[in-house]
């Protein structure tokens, strides 16, 4: 590869605004540390708590909230979902140390897009923050399990089209709107259409959810993952 094809496709991997969000500021300096190694990440503040973390979330608008659930004055779970409502295009990683029923399903009920646990490698927190930015689903394996065994989602209100079928599969397994357009010929556009369509026909609030409502009724299946 020559230097110029090198330097156009490290341009074409956009770079991804973070803010870490932890009680820890050794936590804190930890992951600002490593994810510094990736020159497509930007962490572009840090929080303490839930209250900071919407605060921060507003003045820096971050593709990305890296959040612990565990926090004095608001916990993750509640600051993930006023998140989510008031900043509908940032997505919301939930790293903790627990894999705890209540506090797996609260976050992924909040509209948290991935659930990972802090003995990740620095590589696959990475990863995940990529992948949430392109609006790809991310779980640690052990959470999926029990999100699957537990999940509750609303009655199917009508039935999907072999088409919303089709991208919900795709979206199971962690397809972005740009890879499902690509994979079925078709623009983001209709796939936006197609994931707001099955959502609402669902009774879902959620990629995730989605992903989850896929896995539980055999729609598609988790690599690595026995459900």
């Amino acid at each position: 590869m020559t230097d110029s094809a090198a330097s156009d496709s490290a341009a074409a991997v956009p770079t991804v605004r973070v803010l870490l969000v932890d009680d820890h500021a050794v936590v804190r300096q930890g992951l600002r540390l490593f994810l510094g190694l990736d020159e497509h990440i930007e962490v572009v503040g840090e929080a303490s708590n839930g209250e900071e973390a919407l605060a921060e979330a507003g003045r820096l608008h971050p593709d990305v909230v890296v959040m612990d659930l565990m926090m004095p004055v608001m916990d993750g779970i509640a600051a993930t979902r006023q998140l989510r409502r008031a900043y509908p295009d940032t997505e919301v990683i939930a790293l903790t140390s627990t894999l705890e029923e209540p506090k797996v399903n609260g976050a992924i009920e909040a509209g948290a897009i991935s659930y990972m646990l802090k003995d990740a490698s620095s590589d696959t927190l990475a990863d995940a923050i990529h992948a949430a930015a392109r609006g790809e689903v991310r779980l640690h394996p052990e959470a999926a399990k029990r999100l699957v065994r537990d999940f509750r989602g609303g009655e199917m209100r009508e039935s999907l089209t072999p088409k919303e079928t089709i991208v919900l599969q795709l979206l199971a397994r962690g397809h972005s709107n740009r890879d499902i357009a690509a994979d079925q010929g078709v623009s983001e556009a209709t796939v936006k259409t197609h994931v707001s369509r099955l959502l609402s026909k669902l009774g879902l609030d959620s990629r995730t959810q989605a992903a989850l409502y896929a896995l539980k009724h055999g729609v598609a299946s988790l690599d690595g993952v026995e459900v």
